[in-house]
């Protein structure tokens, strides 16, 4: 394997993880570290989200729901910037999902880490998660 598969690979399960975490971890104290000062969002609503409006909808002690994401895909736009894509669902009581959403976040590397500057949500039909 040569060195830049090597890194895409290692920053493609860096990313995936901190994603991941953002599906777990709603504290407010990690959402301000994952997520850049400059941080807006396109909801799957068609809503637009600032940095802060994301902290203050997590901010209550609101059960989550759970998250299984599948179909990541990383790519480097510039040193120390890269695009992250994925499908996401919702999972249900009895197992099922719901809320199939193509999602796309770009994170920056900054001092304090990688930082997430921008999402997007889309929502899809359930055959996207799915696939292979």
């Amino acid at each position: 394997m040569n060195k830049s598969v090597a890194d895409t690979a290692a920053l493609l399960e860096e990313l995936r993880s901190l994603e991941i975490e953002l599906h777990k971890d709603r504290s407010r104290r990690r959402m301000e570290a994952l997520l850049h000062p400059d941080f807006m969002e396109f909801g799957k609503s068609g809503r637009t989200y600032t940095r802060d409006e994301i902290l203050n909808e997590f901010a209550t002690d609101a059960t989550l729901p759970v998250v299984q994401s599948n179909h990541f895909a990383v790519t480097p736009l510039a040193p120390g910037v890269a695009l992250l894509t994925y499908v996401s669902a919702h999972v249900n009581a009895d197992g099922t999902s719901d809320r199939v959403t193509l999602r796309s976040s770009i994170w920056v590397q900054t001092e304090l880490g990688w930082r997430m500057r921008f999402h997007q949500g889309t929502a899809t039909t359930p055959a996207m998660f799915d696939q292979k």
